[in-house]
């Protein structure tokens, strides 16, 4: 079974860039999605993006694509999600999920079912 523990997180000023990272263990990855979701103070679970981890694909949500940016290390296995020029709205808890990949509902995160602790993301004007 994959488990997935997300880090890197902090506060930061609107305008900055910041990195997150999922490391994965537990089995192989192949035949796996790896996704990330953030979810805002009163507000629902929200998906990011999405990548298959044996072709490299993403697949972003369309508000997020163009400052998030989703990439991964076979090497290491780990799972980044890099967000450049942060915005008060992205103030959320941001959580790495592993689930495998059925070709579907890879927005979905009923399609995930291993997932990080969550990291919190602060961005101050």
């Amino acid at each position: 079974q994959v488990q997935v523990v997300d880090s890197g997180g902090g506060s930061v000023q609107a305008g900055d860039s910041l990195r997150l990272s999922c490391a994965a263990s537990g089995r192989t990855l192949d035949g796996y999605r790896m996704a990330w979701f953030r979810q805002a103070p009163g507000k629902e679970l929200e998906f990011v993006a999405s990548i298959r981890w044996s072709s490299g694909t993403p697949w972003y949500e369309d508000s997020m694509e163009g400052r998030f940016t989703i990439s991964r290390d076979t090497s290491k296995n780990m799972v980044y999600l890099q967000i450049s020029n942060v915005k008060p709205e992205d103030t959320a808890v941001y959580s790495c999920a592993a689930g495998r990949d059925v070709g579907f509902g890879w927005t979905s995160p009923a399609t995930y079912r291993a997932w990080g602790q969550g990291t919190q993301v602060t961005v101050s004007l």
